[in-house]
């Protein structure tokens, strides 16, 4: 028996070694990622834009260190393993029943409008500069959640040489443009004249990140803002089987490296279902809801740092254009909805 033990223990010594050595070669860049993403929430905090925008910014600013050896490989799992973890814990902010309280046709119709728009984009792509790629990120971006949504589909779709380059593209200009929703929106349906109801439904299905659509619902009255948070709520939801569908189409001939079903879509889907049921206590779901942000910011950071402003800047204005003609066209969809009665 002794002598078993002494044969595990070497085993068992060398991996606890490997791991060590692992986790001091990821600390480097790891710890500048989570300087920057502390940095970025403390400007959020006391100056009220986007936490994601000032991550990026200041991550772009640090570019110089992506070709330093030793922050390299902590800044590449921030920049996937910290995206994937997060978006996975996003699902322990929905519920079911939450979702269902908007009505069956407010639901139809945002799904509907979900789906147009990623197609829209897809179809903008494909016949315009930016390829079908970039299509289905900006669409996707722009249809579900912002900045997490397009670090989700990033993680799916097939890489190139552009891919970061786009991800950071699309980051920055969905950023910026929900942050003008938020302020331009809530004077467009009062010109409308909807109720708190339909106020709700509307910010909630067309602005593109979550703090921007609480931030202009509770701006109204508060029953738009619960309104609103619903209908937003359930964009995001639509994030698992958006993902999905993404893996599958662009990913499933892919070859024996294919994922169609990642792994973090798969806790997003688990934990939405445990929530829905009840299993999650409060303070469990804020505390997961918390390191989710935690990772997105950190994950964005990180794109930042490897993004380069130079190649930014040789693109033009061919992707604002794009994400822009994408927004109005989810705007007028929404709005159709409404005056249609849904």
């Amino acid at each position: 028996m002794a002598e078993h033990d002494e044969d595990r223990q070497p085993g068992a010594t060398a991996r606890a070694a490997r791991l060590r050595d692992a986790g001091a070669a990821l600390l480097p860049g790891l710890a500048i990622c989570l300087i920057v993403a502390a940095a970025a929430r403390f400007l959020s905090e006391h100056y009220g834009a986007p936490q994601m925008l000032f991550a990026l910014l200041l991550g772009m600013a640090l570019h110089f260190l992506v070709e330093d050896p030793r922050c390299q490989p902590g800044i590449d799992f921030a920049a996937r393993t910290a995206l994937r973890l997060g978006v996975g814990l996003l699902g322990a902010r929905i519920t079911f029943d939450e979702v269902w309280g908007l009505g069956l046709g407010a639901v139809a119709w945002i799904a509907a409008g979900v789906v147009l728009t990623i197609l829209v984009g897809l179809l903008a792509g494909r016949t315009g500069p930016m390829g079908a790629r970039f299509g289905v990120l900006s669409g996707g971006a722009v249809a579900i959640c912002g900045a997490s949504a397009a670090m989700a589909l990033a993680a799916v779709l097939p890489r190139d040489r552009t891919s970061e380059r786009d991800t950071i593209l699309v980051v920055v200009s969905v950023t910026a443009l929900s942050t003008l929703a938020m302020v331009l929106y809530p004077m467009v349906v009062a010109v409308f004249g909807l109720t708190d109801h339909e106020t709700g439904i509307f910010l909630g299905a067309t602005i593109h990140d979550v703090a921007q659509v609480v931030g202009a619902g509770y701006s109204v009255s508060p029953e738009a803002g619960d309104t609103a948070t619903i209908a937003k709520l359930f964009r995001v939801a639509m994030l698992m089987p958006v993902v999905l569908c993404i893996g599958l189409v662009f990913r499933g001939g892919g070859g024996a490296g294919a994922a169609p079903l990642p792994l973090f879509v798969l806790g997003f889907a688990a934990l939405v279902v445990v929530n829905s049921a009840g299993l999650v206590p409060g303070a469990v779901a804020a505390g997961l809801s918390a390191v989710s942000g935690w990772c997105l910011v950190t994950a964005i950071a990180a794109l930042g740092i490897k993004t380069s402003l130079k190649a930014l800047t040789e693109v033009g204005a061919a992707p604002l254009v794009m994400m822009v003609g994408e927004t109005l066209f989810l705007a007028l969809w929404i709005g159709a909805g409404l005056w249609l009665g849904i």
